[in-house]
């Protein structure tokens, strides 16, 4: 067969695998974006908060959203198209135009290997950026705009020493029945309570302003009880501080070159592990996909070939493939109690691919042969 016929042959696989990756990468982000979001839809309806930061929160997700999906779309993609060109005999005709499983198998290894590079691109450099970026502002919104966290008859905690209990909240804004838990002075643990207030704007957040009420305080000397009545009162719902109270940063946000050296990060050392784990599974993760595409293409061009199909070999490789994801997580969790195991890691995301690659490109007698050799 001449050159240009199968690099004809090529693109026209090659553009039904790329639309199709696209097409369901986007369904199932879009739908995995609407199930996600729906807790933010509460904070817009609820509380007042504008569309605009709902959909800038929501937004920050996506790019992980897609880099967990990629591997399971491109095996799902690969294993219909090829399922659906065996169904169409146009593989039958391609392999009667001499065509051998390599070549049938380029287009798909070609997408696969983009997608890995995708995938690294996500997984390395923009899933962390994203993921800080929407911790950040999820924190600021806790924290610098609690007024739209206050709920009637619930105890809204600002944060993990401030707590907040609204009996009932007007139209307009007036509080009625506040109670105010504040354990932010380690030795003045103080509880306020109010007949009325107001949300106010202050430098360093959010200020309830306080009508009528009292304040309660334990004397840590004396072990009495001291209640200070008061017609105004100002409390300051930020964690105290002009700058709001500090962030810890979990894996998922930090940079690669951290968590591969996590003492000089972590405090506590039972979490190095888990970092160290983190880090490699995003050098490993992309690596499944070519691993899964290797897979679908086995199940399809490999064996017999049967005129009417067959359910067998798709159905084996969806169980391969839902197997190799519970293995994913079982070796990282193995891996973050033991980092020796870490290698695992890489063996569990390469060696599928490689077994793989194996049956699909070397011939059938020349598996035989060898077979004999090590016999």
């Amino acid at each position: 067969m001449t050159r240009p016929l199968i690099t004809c042959l090529d693109r026209y696989v090659f553009r039904q695998l790329a639309f199709a990756l696209i097409a369901t990468t986007t369904g199932l982000v879009a739908l995995i974006w609407l199930t996600q979001s729906l807790h933010f839809v509460q904070l817009v309806i609820e509380h007042g908060l504008s569309p605009a930061v709902f959909l800038r929160l929501t937004a920050l997700l996506v790019p992980n959203f897609v880099a967990v999906i990629l591997p399971i779309t491109t095996f799902a993609v690969v294993q219909f198209v090829y399922q659906r060109l065996a169904g169409d005999r146009e593989l039958t005709v391609m392999r009667a135009a001499g065509l051998s499983d390599w070549s049938l198998a380029r287009p798909a290894l070609a997408l696969a290997v983009l997608t890995t590079s995708v995938c690294y691109g996500l997984t390395v450099w923009v899933v962390p950026a994203s993921f800080g970026a929407f911790r950040t502002y999820e924190f600021e919104i806790r924290n610098r705009m609690a007024a739209f966290l206050l709920q009637e008859g619930v105890f809204t905690p600002i944060s993990d020493k401030l707590t907040v209990y609204v009996r009932q909240k007007d139209a307009d804004g007036t509080l009625h029945g506040v109670l105010v838990d504040d354990a932010r002075q380690q030795n003045a643990h103080a509880t306020i309570l109010a007949e009325r207030g107001r949300l106010v704007s202050g430098p360093a957040g959010p200020r309830v302003l306080l009508e009528n009420g009292s304040r309660e305080q334990i004397d840590r000397q004396t072990g009495r009880l001291d209640v200070l009545t008061f017609k105004q009162n100002v409390i300051d719902l930020s964690d105290g501080g002009t700058s709001g109270p500090p962030r810890y940063r979990d894996a998922s946000e930090m940079p690669i070159t951290e968590l591969l050296n996590p003492s000089a990060y972590v405090s506590n050392p039972h979490d190095i592990g888990k970092f160290k784990v983190e880090a490699h599974r995003r050098l490993a993760t992309p690596l499944t996909v070519l691993s899964f595409a290797l897979v679908a293409l086995v199940s399809v061009l490999s064996g017999a070939f049967r005129r009417y199909g067959g359910i067998i070999r798709p159905l084996a490789a969806i169980g391969t493939v839902v197997v190799l994801l519970a293995l994913e997580l079982a070796v990282q969790n193995l891996a973050a109690r033991v980092p020796s195991l870490i290698p695992l890691i890489y063996l569990e995301a390469i060696l599928p691919g490689s077994m793989a690659a194996w049956v699909l490109l070397v011939p059938p007698w020349r598996r035989a042969v060898l077979r004999v050799r090590t016999a």
